[in-house]
């Protein structure tokens, strides 16, 4: 048995200790807005919050997060996430979709620390998330968008 916080709430799971949470948050507790894309730690559809910081759930085991906070995409809050999510519906940057909770929660996080980022804090801060349509450029765009909301 692991208890951990998600997305705010207590949870406790069954799973066997090696099981990669990435299974556990969407086959147990039914929150599939985190995808699996390589397994691998390669590609970042599978990024969560762990204690704020983005991590791949597809090689953390789930009882390597217990007493910690995890946060997926349907869960992350306040207005860091908010100007998240209008930047990206406002320039249209999803095309198919897949990557993008993983974009979004690693933009989350680089925002929540470096409230105003250069194109070399994006482009550092989201490498290893793989956007297989090639929307880099308006992911990029959508990032200064939230920082210029974020700034008022």
């Amino acid at each position: 048995m692991t208890t951990f916080s998600l997305n705010g709430r207590e949870v406790t799971v069954s799973s066997e200790d090696d099981t990669p949470l990435l299974w556990v948050v969407r086959d147990e507790l039914g929150l599939i807005g985190s995808k699996f894309g390589c397994g691998a730690a390669q590609c970042g559809a599978c990024t969560m919050h762990l204690d704020g910081e983005p991590i791949r759930s597809c090689v953390t085991a789930v009882s390597d997060v217990a007493g910690h906070k995890v946060t997926t995409i349907e869960g992350i809050t306040g207005p860091v996430a908010e100007a998240v999510r209008g930047a990206w519906q406002k320039l249209d940057v999803v095309q198919c979709g897949y990557c993008q909770s993983g974009q979004m929660m690693a933009a989350v996080a680089l925002l929540s620390g470096t409230p105003q980022p250069s194109d070399a804090d994006i482009d550092s801060a989201l490498t290893g998330n793989i956007c297989r349509c090639n929307t880099y450029q308006r992911i990029r765009a959508a990032v200064h968008e939230a920082a210029g909301t974020l700034k008022g």
